[in-house]
Parts: C-alpha cells; structure tokens; sequence
C-alpha cells in the first residue's frame, strides 16, 4: 500500500499564552513605537531599542526559541528586504550627490521664477509625485526620488514643511493605489480573477474624488505660517541655474523603471550619472566624491555620506522583518481569516468584512502585498456568495491595503519619508516624525473616507452578472439582497 507523502511545511510556531503570547511582541513595539512619535522620536533609530525589546520578548515567550530564531532570519532574507535594502543605499548616494550639487538651491530658484510658493508648490509636489507613482508603479522609489529632493526646496518657496512632506507621501500613495503596474493593483486584481485594465477603470471612481480633495487639502493648508524662520542665506539663495541640469540624473531613473528596468539597475545607473555630470559641471570635484584618507584606513565623501544616511533606516528595516517574520510563522493569520469566514449576511456586511480582514493583515504584517494575497481567497468566496463584482472585491482590498502603511508611524514608508526628510534644515525645513507625516497624507485620509463611505452606502457598487463574464444567473435569495 503506498504512503502519503509527508508534508514538508514547519509547524506553526507556537507561543506561551497561545495568540495573546504570538501578538504580545508585536503589541510590545505599536505601543513603543506609539510613545516615542508622540514624544516626537528624532528618526527612525529611535525604534531600534523598541524593535530589540520586542524580538526578546518574542523570544522568552516563544516555546521553540531555535525554531523563532529562524522565523526571525527567514523575515529578514526576503529577497524584497534585500530589494529595499539596496534602493535606500543607492538613493542616498545620488541624493547626496544631488544636493552638494546646488540642485536643490537651483530647484527653489526655479520654484520662486515660476511663481510656486506656499500651498501651491506643496500642489505641484503631490501632482508631481503622484504622476511618477502612477507612471512607475513604486511609492518607495517615488519616496526615494521626490521626498530629498523636493522637501528642502520648499523651504524657500514658504511651504509648510508637515503639509509638504505629507504631500509628497501622498503622491506616492495615489499612485500605489491606481497604477495598473503597482504590486498592490496585481495581486489584488490576481486573487479575485479580475484583469488589470478593466480593475484600474473601476478604480477611478474612487481615487480621483479621493486624489481632488487631497490635493485641495494640501494647496489650502500648505502655506509656511511663520515665514520668518526661513533660511534666506545659505545655498537656497545661492542658486546656480546650471545645477538644473542634474535634473538628468533622477529623470534618467525615472525613464528607465518606465522602461521596467529593474529598480536596483536604474538607481545605480542614476548614482553614476549624477557624479558624472556633478564633476563635468564642475558643481562638486572627484575629491568630493570620495577621498580616502592616509594612515587612518578610511574615506569619507558624498559616496559615504549617502550610504550612511540609510543606515538609520536600513537597520529599522531588518529589526521589523524579523519581528514580523515571527508572527508570520504562526497561525495568527490563518485564525483571523477564518474567524471571519461565514459571517456576512448581506452584501453590505460582506464587503465590511473583507475591508475589516485585510486591514487586520495589514496591521499583523505590515505589508501590503502580503496581506491581499492572504485574504484574497477569502475576499472571493465572500464577495461571490452575494454576487460581489469581482472588480469591486479587487478594489476594496487594493484601497485599504494603501492606507495604513501610509498613515500609521511604524510601517515602512511613513518611516521611509521620515528620513526622507533629514537635508531639510539648511534650507530651514526640519525633519519631520513619521507620526507627523501620516497625519498629514491627506490622499490616505481621503481614500479611508473613500472606503467608508462606498461599504456604507454602495456607492460603486457592482454585481458580477454586469461585468460581462460568464456567470450562472443569480439565486432568487441573492437577486433579492440586491
């Protein structure tokens, strides 16, 4: 008689105190992470001690320390960590060498020719933004783009430096939320059996109210109120046009991701042209670049510089996938989702439910993508139960799984945006806390509303039989729920 073959999966890893022990660590770092941005946390090194306080909690309540250990190391050698990792390395280098460059003085020049000042050069960033998001389908790279680069600048056009930076994240979530090359826009249309095109079409029913109020929002508040702390010497009035040109180098990145170049290719390929052309304008010299120092087994220069300024959130990046990479190796997951399953009785509590999952795995997980894939098949089988249009069940997990990273101080891109913001001050622009710059997306704010605001009322509501597919017809008990 032949045998089954054994499966091969670990076991899931099991704590002391069942659930309330798995979450405890995860509970242990909101509830730091919380404190500190209230407290107004300087960058994101300040949630390194919360991130190791969590992990050993983790670790002394686990009941296979060896097992956690490894669910510790398999959060952290994600190839996508490996990924963000490497584009934060690379970014900081050619933002380093972009703003020893004069670029960022030249842009605010550029700003004050063009008669951009207060809300509407905040406006023009979050349309910028929003444009190179939707065109290129990444918020990080936008982040990493736009975010060192136009933050400063708006210093001297009078920008309110919250409402900017919170701008700049919002443009960056908008395209997140539409791109029809955007992870969150496959993933979302791939778990319900939805293509692309016609998903992204439905979509804009919602997200372009959404991305008007925002933008509305920002150009109303985005106005310096006291202008008088504005650095008017230094490099943003000593601006040298020529250095507009080194606007090649991120245009350069920008057209090789519209290309789908790889991310990694397309910021090296930037940081080389940056210096390039940093040199043969003679804006930096090739000693600025990087000088090695005899006898001292160093070097210093804009190379090092920018590598070092991901360091701060580089670390944060490992010490969260690994605590994230813990709670992933139990079943929490698998508990949330079937304890939602069989629930709805209505097509209104049907869609509630599939919002209310896959903002719970967003919050367990921390990243979008995770989160749709797991509750997809759940989002399905509820969504068809009361005929749901596979588009409408596509979007309402792609919009609320692009809310709370962008909104909530302890996911990666709120703190991404937050050192973002650190070659602000010279210009007169503080650093702000990702707490500050989550409350300030107003594109995120809008599109919650948004969510809200279609489960309650059916707004954009759609049933399978009208999206031209094959489909049985209806039951009478579902024709009648309609």
């Amino acid at each position: 008689m032949p045998t089954q073959p054994e499966s091969t999966a670990p076991p899931a890893l099991s704590f002391h105190g069942g659930l309330a022990g798995a979450l405890a660590p995860l509970l242990l770092f909101l509830a730091g992470v919380t404190v500190l941005a209230l407290n107004g946390a300087p960058d994101e090194k300040g949630f390194w001690p919360i991130l190791l306080a969590a992990l050993t909690l983790g670790l002394l309540l686990a009941k296979d320390r060896a097992r956690y250990s490894e669910a510790m190391l398999d959060g952290m050698s994600q190839r996508v960590v490996m990924v963000m990792l490497c584009a934060w390395l690379f970014a900081g280098v050619m933002g380093t060498i972009l703003g020893a460059s004069g670029f960022i003085g030249a842009l605010a020049w550029l700003a004050r020719r063009a008669h951009l000042t207060g809300g509407s050069y905040v406006g023009a960033a979050l349309l910028a933004c929003a444009l190179i998001s939707t065109a290129t389908g990444t918020s990080f790279g936008t982040i990493l783009l736009a975010g060192p680069l136009l933050y400063p600048a708006g210093g001297p056009a009078g920008a309110d430096p919250a409402v900017l930076m919170g701008a700049i994240l919002a443009g960056a979530t908008f395209g997140d939320s539409i791109s029809p090359v955007s992870d969150t826009t496959i993933a979302s249309s791939g778990t319900q059996d939805a293509d692309i095109g016609g998903t992204v079409r439905s979509r804009l029913r919602y997200v372009l109210p959404a991305g008007l109020l925002a933008l509305i929002a920002s150009i109303a508040f985005g106005a310096r109120a006291d202008l008088s702390s504005i650095a008017h010497r230094g490099p943003a009035t000593d601006a040298r046009p020529l250095a507009l040109l080194m606007l090649l180098a991120p245009a350069l990145v920008i057209g090789m991701l519209l290309r789908k170049r790889h991310l990694i290719e397309s910021l090296l390929v930037g940081c080389a042209v940056s210096g390039l052309l940093a040199v043969v304008l003679r804006l930096v010299t090739p000693a600025a670049l990087l000088h090695v120092v005899p006898g001292t087994f160093g070097a210093t220069g804009l190379i090092v510089e920018g590598m070092q300024r991901a360091v701060g959130v580089s670390i944060f990046t490992l010490l969260l996938v690994a605590l994230v990479g813990t709670l992933q190796a139990t079943d929490a997951l698998d508990r949330l989702v079937r304890a939602a399953e069989g629930r709805a009785r209505t097509p209104r509590m049907a869609e509630g439910w599939i919002v209310a999952v896959v903002s719970g795995a967003v919050l367990l997980t921390t990243h979008s993508v995770v989160a749709i894939l797991a509750v997809g098949p759940f989002a399905k089988q509820t969504g068809e139960r009361f005929a749901l249009s596979r588009y409408r069940r596509a979007n309402l997990l792609d919009m609320t799984a692009c809310t709370w990273p962008f909104l909530l101080p302890w996911f990666l891109p709120t703190i991404l945006a937050a050192s973002a913001s650190a070659g602000g001050t010279e210009f007169g622009m503080p650093q702000q806390s990702a707490l500050s710059i989550g409350l300030h997306n107003t594109y995120a704010w809008a599109l919650t509303g948004a969510v809200l605001l279609a489960v309650s009322t059916g707004y954009g509501r759609r049933w399978e039989a009208s999206d031209d597919v094959d489909l049985q017809p209806l039951s009478p008990e579902i024709a009648a729920l309609r």
